[in-house]
């Protein structure tokens, strides 16, 4: 290693500690003014609360620092802030909810901060544990087959308050799956992609100038849009189709550049999406409610058939009351939406209290977080890695996409949970392993690209570690050295300009 790689790595994690200092510090600052803004006091859970958002930033970075040193400086920054606004944002509904006890609310922040300090246990554990990524790809098949387990569980038990089974009940523990199926799906396709991305990429049919692809090809493509149209129709949770199909279409033009597949699922799934709307009375009752919002205040007999609920059009209200800097931090009136005030509507909270200007925030926080996966795609050698990582950052973006669109109208509800700020124990935990996933393909990918060679002079026992990490490298992608064993010189006679035998030594010779 030089000496200008080995101190890449204490810069990168320098950056990454000063960033988590400043999370921590907005989340303090923002559990201090909610406190002050709506009791006109100090929390009384203050220094526990400062406690522990500071621990659950500082035990990550150091386990970052030792086990993955060159990984991207930001990645957990934003993942911890993120995770810090969720939680002064279910402290603010709290409140309100111990203020009305007529809305039969229970409180949400203290579970979730313990979900928070799990999963970033768990992003620990991850990250101590599994040392290259690498050792994921030996177990696609196995891991496919436990997701598609888990993805079709919920069908087997009661669904929630509006008919969509996504959770799994055993005993007083609730599971919620889908989050965690992403995740696997997301290894499945790296790997599987990896292995025959020539086959899908080499052969099909120009059709009206565009290559399509061959029938035997579709199978895949065809299997994953019959399996997202079940999840639909027996457990009508249409976010989770989407992102389902979403991130296979994703990966496989990330893996093959060919625009045919793009199109193709893209085809699929507004032909599955318009067949289950119109059929399933769940999904039916969604569109209708994201096409006509506002008609659930007219009377019963007048409104669209199968229009039920009005949280459609209480978004609307919270987001158009909030204007562009908003009510204040405490000043709003989320509670009005009801439960959903503490899961996927999390974001009117926001759009009401910070304005237009808070929740162009929380989505940049997303995109930065995305990017910065898509560009340890981008830096990854090995292909299991690029496409692990851009599956990973795609699969935050659309569920940011499905559930941001939902709530504003874009798109009809799904019912997903806002990664990082919604309520939910599973959605926190599986939102960690993917952090810790991406720390260490980042890692991985940033320490091949390091040169290779002994530094001159003494490196230190921290510049021997540095160079013994970097040796470990693929075998397929490393460069052999071809060390060219000293060979004899061959013998030549010396050419004096004089023919052989005219010599002095000669002529005594002949003399």
């Amino acid at each position: 290693m030089t000496f200008a790689a080995l101190a890449q790595a204490p810069n990168r994690r320098r950056t990454e500690m000063w960033l988590l200092a400043f999370a921590v510090l907005i989340t303090v600052f923002g559990y201090t003014y909610t406190g002050l803004s709506m009791n006109g006091r100090l929390p009384a859970g203050l220094p526990g609360f400062s406690a522990a958002v500071f621990f659950m930033a500082l035990v990550p970075h150091l386990v970052v620092r030792r086990f993955a040193p060159r990984a991207d400086p930001l990645i957990l920054p934003l993942a911890t802030l993120l995770s810090g606004i969720g939680l002064v944002l279910l402290n603010r509904l709290d409140i309100t909810y111990a203020a009305k006890p007529s809305l039969h609310m229970t409180p949400a922040a203290g579970g979730q901060l313990v979900w928070t300090v799990i999963g970033v246990a768990v992003c620990t554990s991850v990250l101590m544990l599994l040392r290259d990524h690498r050792f994921l790809q030996r177990y696609i098949y196995l891991t496919m087959a436990v997701a598609l387990v888990l993805l079709m569980a919920p069908a087997f038990f009661p669904g929630d308050t509006f008919g969509a089974k996504r959770w799994i009940f055993v005993g007083p523990l609730s599971l919620q799956p889908g989050e965690f199926v992403k995740i696997m799906i997301a290894v499945f396709f790296a790997g599987y992609l990896t292995l025959n991305r020539d086959a899908l990429a080499l052969s099909g049919r120009r059709v009206m100038g565009v290559q399509l692809p061959p029938g035997r090809q579709l199978g895949p493509i065809f299997t994953i849009w019959v399996i997202s149209l079940l999840v639909l129709v027996f457990e009508r949770d249409l976010g989770t189709s989407l992102i389902f199909f979403g991130l296979f279409v994703i990966t496989l033009y990330m893996a093959t550049e060919r625009t045919s597949w793009v199109l193709c699922g893209l085809a699929m799934a507004v032909v599955g999406a318009a067949v289950v709307g119109s059929v399933e009375p769940h999904v039916k009752g969604r569109v209708m409610a994201w096409l006509h919002p506002m008609d659930i205040f007219l009377p019963a007999k007048e409104r669209p058939p199968g229009l039920q609920s009005e949280q459609a059009a209480q978004a609307l209200f919270s987001f158009g009351s909030g204007g562009i800097s908003g009510t204040g931090l405490g000043q709003g009136h989320p509670e009005l939406i009801g439960f959903a005030g503490n899961s996927d509507f999390i974001l009117t909270t926001v759009g009401e209290e910070l304005g237009l200007a808070g929740v162009m925030v929380v989505l940049l926080l997303y995109v930065l977080l995305a990017q910065r996966g898509l560009r340890v795609g981008l830096l990854a050698r090995d292909p299991f890695g690029k496409l692990l990582a851009v599956g990973l950052a795609s699969s935050l973006l659309l569920q940011v996409f499905v559930v941001a669109g939902g709530v504003t109208g874009l798109i009809p509800l799904t019912g997903k949970a806002l990664p990082f700020l919604a309520k939910g124990g599973s959605s926190l935990v599986a939102n960690w392993v993917m952090v810790a996933l991406l720390i260490r393909i980042s890692d991985s990918a940033q320490r091949r690209r390091e040169p290779i060679g002994e530094p001159d002079g003494r490196r230190g026992r921290r510049g021997r570690r540095a160079a013994r990490a970097a040796v470990d490298l693929d075998a397929t992608q490393a460069t052999p050295r071809v060390v060219q064993a000293a060979l004899p010189a061959p013998v030549t006679p010396r050419d004096s300009g004089r023919p052989p035998g005219h010599g002095r030594r000669a002529r005594r010779a002949r003399g």
